[in-house]
């Protein structure tokens, strides 16, 4: 009875170990049998919602060890190691009774409420992605969280199958506030200029950063919103980040400014990534 009583834990609470009845026909787990271009897939967007109704059982054992959900995921961060699971798993279900998808971004987790959503950053390239925990896992030792094919894929750890991250719960409340006090705030439309046009800048630009090419984000009329574009921007990028500002017409700009930056490679990778982050009208500025 006890043996049968595990099996049945595993298979409620094993988001990487349960499912239908085709689970196990896939010895191995592996990606697509082509790579897959995974760049337009949005990172997951945090909002506001309950606990699921499967997967927050607290305590619950997975292979005789006893784990525990957390009360709430607030001012949780962890560096450790990261995993991912793809086409075995791919269609069936995950912790709290939703189907995986390899393509979208979630992630399991050991023991953060579900839902949860997170910011993951590989240590090693600076890449980060948002992703919402809907599953149990992994359950090997030293690794704290497992993506999605998609989410690995923008972390850069596919071929190493591991990789060594931060995770950040995100609060949703706080996001969501920020979100809606950036869009309150109209940015100035920018002048469109491709990485390799300079564009000559001369105002009250503050002496103690460097001169040199940066890629503005933004330039808004709230000082708050721009501050809390500077901080997203920030993390999202791992790059400096200056708010600089601009008198025009006695109407003061706070502009938000990424850089500087020292290569055509930097400033695609740069704008690619701010643009899929909601950040369109990033252009290249020169600064002296």
């Amino acid at each position: 009875m006890r043996l049968l009583a595990l099996l049945t834990t595993l298979f409620l609470l094993v988001g990487c170990s349960t499912g239908g009845g085709g689970r196990y026909s896939m010895k191995h787990d592996r990606g697509p049998a082509k790579p897959v271009d995974v760049s337009h897939v949005k990172d997951a967007v945090p909002k506001v919602e309950p606990r699921s109704r499967g997967g927050n059982k607290s305590p619950y054992v997975v292979f005789g060890k006893r784990y525990h959900v957390l009360n709430s995921a607030k001012g949780y961060r962890e560096r450790g190691g990261a995993s991912w699971y793809g086409k075995k798993f791919h269609g069936h279900t995950t912790s709290n009774g939703e189907v995986y998808n390899m393509y979208a971004m979630t992630a399991a987790h050991k023991s953060l409420p579900i839902p949860t959503y997170v910011r993951v950053t590989n240590l090693k390239n600076g890449r980060q992605v948002i992703v919402r925990v809907n599953d149990r896992g992994p359950f090997h030792t030293g690794r704290i969280i497992d993506l999605s094919y998609a989410a690995a894929s923008k972390l850069d750890m596919l071929r190493s199958g591991t990789a060594q991250v931060e995770v950040e719960a995100i609060d949703p409340h706080n996001w969501q506030n920020s979100s809606a006090l950036i869009a309150s705030a109209k940015p100035v439309a920018p002048v469109r200029t491709a990485p390799n046009v300079r564009v000559p800048v001369r105002d009250n630009v503050q002496r103690t950063t460097p001169v040199g090419q940066y890629l503005q984000v933004g330039a808004y009329s709230n000082l708050i919103a721009a501050e809390r574009v500077t901080a997203t921007v920030r993390a999202l990028t791992g790059q400096p980040v200056v708010i600089r500002n601009l008198d025009r017409n006695g109407q003061v700009l706070y502009r938000v400014h990424v850089g500087p930056v020292s290569s055509e490679t930097q400033v695609r990778d740069l704008l690619s990534q701010l643009e899929q982050s909601g950040y369109p009208d990033t252009h290249l500025v020169d600064l002296d």
